[in-house]
């Protein structure tokens, strides 16, 4: 073989290979995760919800607060009056029933956190879903998601499927 017979195979091998990588040629989008989650209807109502529910909570603290401090300065005045084990058994019993309702309202806040916690992973369940879901039926080899923290720095507006998937996901949550 010569070397002009040797680099016309290679030449051939190189085309062969060039046309067979631009028919396989990838589909790529990408997703802007922040606003897709902040134009999501669902999440929009959850997180309604959760705050609605947690200035409920802080409600509920601040007049149970309120009301242990009323408590606790007719306490100090009537303890003048009293003995001084009398004042401190008294007094213990009044730190007593404090740390409780203390311990009650921790409680109800870590129950409203995980139960938002809950609701928001399902929420995040059903967006990876549905991205899934709309790049298998459009024929995506990649979505890749965008935005803080994502892993798109760029990407140009044809290839942004954010719009089209906020569109899917709040029509599905309207039904």
């Amino acid at each position: 073989m010569t070397i002009k017979e040797i680099d016309m195979k290679n030449v051939v091998w190189v085309m062969a290979l060039v046309l067979l990588v631009s028919c396989q040629q990838e589909k790529i989008g990408f997703v802007d995760n922040v606003k897709l989650m902040n134009e999501y209807q669902e999440k929009v109502d959850a997180d309604t919800k959760f705050k609605s529910e947690e200035e409920v909570l802080t409600k509920k603290r601040d007049s149970l607060s309120q009301a242990y401090q009323l408590e606790m300065q007719a306490f100090q005045t009537k303890s003048q009056s009293m003995s001084q084990k009398k004042a401190q058994e008294e007094y213990g019993v009044m730190q007593q029933r404090g740390q409780f309702i203390g311990q009650q309202l921790q409680q109800e806040d870590q129950q409203l956190q995980a139960s938002g916690q809950v609701e928001m992973d399902s929420i995040v369940g059903k967006v990876k879903e549905e991205i899934k879901a709309y790049g298998q039926a459009n024929g995506y080899t990649y979505i890749l998601g965008g935005g803080d923290g994502g892993s798109v720095l760029f990407g140009t507006e044809a290839l942004d499927l954010t719009d089209e998937i906020v569109k899917i996901l709040n029509d599905k949550y309207k039904k």
